[in-house]
C-alpha cells in the first residue's frame, strides 16, 4: 500500500481573466477542505467518511456551485444533486432535484446506507430526507445575490450560463459573445461550471468518491446532469475513485468516471495514464476534468479546458493546490 491520498475539485473550465482575488478565495477554500480531509485521514477515518466530510464543507460555502451558492434554474429556484460511492463494496447513493436539503451529499449517503435503493429524486428524495431527520432549510437559503443577477443576464441572453460568477470585458460572463461551443448540438455561452467533488484512498487502500452540484445556471427545471449518475460523474471500485466536473452531457455520453477504472482494469494502465487516456479519447468535443485516486496511494487529475480548481495531498507529505496547467 502506498498510504492514503486525497483530491478535491471545485469545477473545470476557468476564465483566463479570473480576478486574482477570486483565485485566492478558491485556493483558500480548497486548502481548507484538503486540511480537513488530511486531519480525518490521520485519525484513521474511512475513505467514505472523508469524502462526505469534505464535500459537506464545500456545500456549505457559497464560492462554488453546490449546496449554498448553487446555480439557479430558469424558474429562479435551486435543484441540487449529488452522489457518493464506496469502492470497497461498490455501494452507492445518489439524489437529484433537492430543494430544501442543506447537505445533498449526506442524503446521498443515507440513500446508500438506509434505503433499499441507489437513487432517489425530487419529491421522493425530499420525503426520504424528512423521514431520516436530515437538516432542511428554505430554498432561499441556497440563493445568493450574485446568482440572482447572473440568472437575469442569462435570461436576457436567452442562454445557459456556465461561467456565471466571472465578469469579462464588454459584459458579464460572455453574454452576447459569439462562441462555437455547443451542448447536444445547441449553442452555449461560456464554459466553466463549478461542480465540487472529492476522492480518497484511505490507509487500508479503500477508495471512495463523492460529487455535488447545483447544475447549470438557467437550466430547465428537471434537468439532471452527470454528478448524480454513477459511472458518469462519480465512480469508485477496488482500483480507484473518480469525480468528474465539466460539460455534464459530454461526461454522461462518455461514462467518464467508469472509463478511468475500465482502462485500468482492462488495459492495465496506471492511474495517470488512465486519466490522460480518458480525457483525450472519451470526451469527443466536450470539455471536462476529473480527479482520481488509486488503491496504491496514487493521486491524479486531468482536464481539457482552461483550468480546473483542484487540490491534492498524499500521506508522504505532498500537497498541491492549483487552478491552471
Amino acid at each position: 500500500m502506498g498510504g492514503w491520498a486525497i483530491a478535491v475539485h471545485g469545477g473545470a473550465g476557468v476564465d483566463p481573466n479570473l480576478p486574482p482575488q477570486r483565485q485566492e478565495e478558491a485556493k483558500q477554500l480548497l486548502t481548507r477542505c484538503l486540511n480537513l480531509g488530511i486531519s480525518a485521514l490521520r485519525s484513521n477515518a474511512s475513505a467514505l467518511d472523508v469524502v462526505e466530510l469534505v464535500v459537506r464543507e464545500l456545500e456549505s460555502d457559497p464560492l462554488f456551485n453546490s449546496g449554498r451558492g448553487s446555480a439557479l434554474t430558469e424558474k429562479g429556484t435551486v435543484e441540487m444533486e449529488a452522489s457518493i460511492m464506496d469502492g470497497s463494496k461498490r455501494r452507492c447513493g445518489a439524489v437529484s432535484g433537492l430543494t430544501t436539503v442543506k447537505n445533498p451529499i449526506s442524503l446521498a449517503r443515507l440513500v446508500m446506507d438506509k434505503s433499499p435503493h441507489s437513487y432517489l429524486a425530487f419529491s421522493g428524495a425530499e420525503e426520504f430526507a424528512r423521514k431520516q431527520g436530515v437538516e432542511v432549510v428554505e430554498n432561499e437559503y441556497f440563493i445568493t445575490a450574485d446568482n440572482v443577477g447572473m440568472l437575469k443576464l442569462a435570461k436576457e441572453a436567452n442562454t445557459i450560463l456556465f461561467d456565471y460568477r466571472i465578469p469579462v470585458a464588454g459584459g458579464a460572463c460572455g453574454v452576447g459573445v459569439e462562441n462555437p461551443l455547443q451542448m447536444n448540438g445547441l449553442p452555449i455561452s461560456v464554459y466553466a461550471p463549478e461542480t465540487v467533488g472529492c476522492v480518497v484512498v484511505d490507509g487500508e487502500g479503500k477508495c471512495a468518491a463523492a460529487t455535488s452540484t447545483g447544475g447549470l445556471m438557467n437550466k430547465m427545471s428537471g434537468r439532471i446532469g452527470d454528478s448524480p449518475l454513477i459511472g458518469a460523474g462519480t465512480y469508485a471500485c477496488e482500483l480507484c475513485g473518480v469525480s468528474c466536473t465539466g460539460e455534464g452531457e459530454a461526461i454522461i455520453r462518455g461514462t467518464l468516471a467508469r472509463e478511468v477504472a475500465a482502462v485500468m482494469e482492462y488495459k492495465g494502465f496506471k492511474l495517470q495514464a488512465a486519466v490522460d487516456f480518458v480525457i483525450k479519447h472519451r470526451l469527443d468535443q466536450g470539455k471536462a476534468g476529473l480527479i482520481a485516486v488509486s488503491n496504491s496511494g496514487e493521486v491524479s487529475y486531468g482536464f481539457n479546458c482552461n483550468g480546473m480548481f483542484r487540490g491534492c495531498a498524499t500521506e508522504d507529505g505532498f500537497m498541491e493546490v492549483g487552478i491552471w496547467e
